[in-house]
């Protein structure tokens, strides 16, 4: 498959349309891919005959699992930089996509996690089915939830800070509870959907349309779980997160503290400082940048390459993190981690209009 093959470009009537075409690898990301997005959003958003952009992921599996995270795996020796220009130009899409003007209208069917979050919970009209299964998982493989989700995450009280420390995923509910998406439509009526939109001359037309294809999804678990979870969470660190899930008395409370114990220690603190930092940030690109600094930082530590060897490569699910406890991690590291490398960041630039 050719790199434009790998994202397909397209306008049909007034609506421009953008498709992740890796299907068989779940629709991750690469850098090309990333790059040729951008200049779609920089085109469409310059077309006065283009009235929305419509994003969607080929394949029945799902819209996007995120970056090739076995490919960063090959690299882990020879290849990093490769890895910081990715990501300099994934979350400057990132930033694009949330200050994007026009109706910018994303299908989240089937698995949405890591990249595949970021290019559709910045968006403007945000759509799930029952299908979806959204995830941060990042923690699981040694690294942070970066492409913005601390930022988003942040801003989902409790339950936002559960998933991102966790990685669990959640369906439409509770996406829409933690502020990732802002409607559901049954899977089955997506090619009508996409129909009717391709035929919508107006922003207002592109609303009505995913109104009337809008239901209403039954409550989900975290949903269900708010006080509870609000209450845990209101902690000065991860420990005492644990500590109050284990005190209370839930079975959903011991489940979770299970959940994430399973996850790299050093990624768990990483994390939870960034979540601090992005409750009280302002705008995403600070958010952005923090995370862009810290991911640097674990290419050149030991967890983030094996947890993807424990995931996916061996697939032992057995990850040997370094240190393996909480309260073996050395806080001046974090700090470290935190400040980042003098890499070049991000440039955000100003949104073309």
């Amino acid at each position: 498959m050719s790199q434009e093959e790998a994202l397909l470009v397209s306008r049909e009537r007034r609506i421009g349309r953008i498709r992740l075409n890796r299907p068989k690898a779940l629709n991750s990301l690469t850098l090309d891919m990333v790059r040729r997005f951008k200049q779609a959003l920089d085109d469409f958003v310059a077309d006065p005959d283009t009235v929305a952009v419509l994003v969607t992921g080929e394949g029945e599996r799902g819209l996007c699992a995120g970056g090739d995270i076995r490919a960063l795996y090959e690299c882990r020796n020879n290849g990093k930089e490769h890895y910081k220009t990715f990501w300099r130009e994934e979350y400057a899409l990132n930033a694009r996509i949330a200050s994007f003007s026009k109706p910018y209208v994303v299908l989240m069917d089937g698995i949405v996690m890591g990249g595949g979050v970021g290019v559709s919970a910045h968006g403007n009209r945000r759509v799930a089915t029952e299908h979806t299964q959204l995830a941060m998982p990042e923690t699981r493989i040694g690294f942070i939830p970066d492409v913005g989700g601390t930022w988003l995450l942040a801003r989902g009280a409790g339950a936002g800070v559960y998933m991102a420390l966790s990685g669990v995923a959640v369906g439409a509910a509770d996406a829409m509870h933690v502020g990732l998406c802002d409607q559901m439509v049954q899977s089955s009526r997506i090619p009508e959907l996409v129909e009717k939109l391709a035929f919508a001359s107006s922003g207002d037309q592109i609303d009505a349309t995913l109104a009337a294809f809008a239901i209403e999804p039954e409550k989900g678990e975290l949903q269900q779980r708010k006080e509870e979870l609000d209450r845990v969470t209101a902690a000065d660190s991860v420990e005492h997160i644990l500590e109050n899930l284990r005190a209370s008395g839930s079975a959903f409370g011991s489940k979770a503290a299970k959940e994430i114990c399973r996850n790299s220690p050093s990624s768990l603190k990483v994390t939870y400082a960034l979540l601090k930092r992005a409750r009280t940030a302002e705008r995403l690109e600070t958010c952005l940048i923090s995370e862009y600094r810290a991911a640097c930082s674990l290419l050149d530590g030991h967890d983030l390459y094996e947890g993807i060897r424990a995931a996916l490569i061996d697939k032992d699910k057995t990850p040997r993190w370094r240190p393996p406890s909480l309260e073996e991690v050395d806080e001046n590291a974090i700090k470290k981690i935190l400040e980042g490398r003098g890499d070049p960041e991000p440039d955000f630039g100003a949104p073309p209009q």
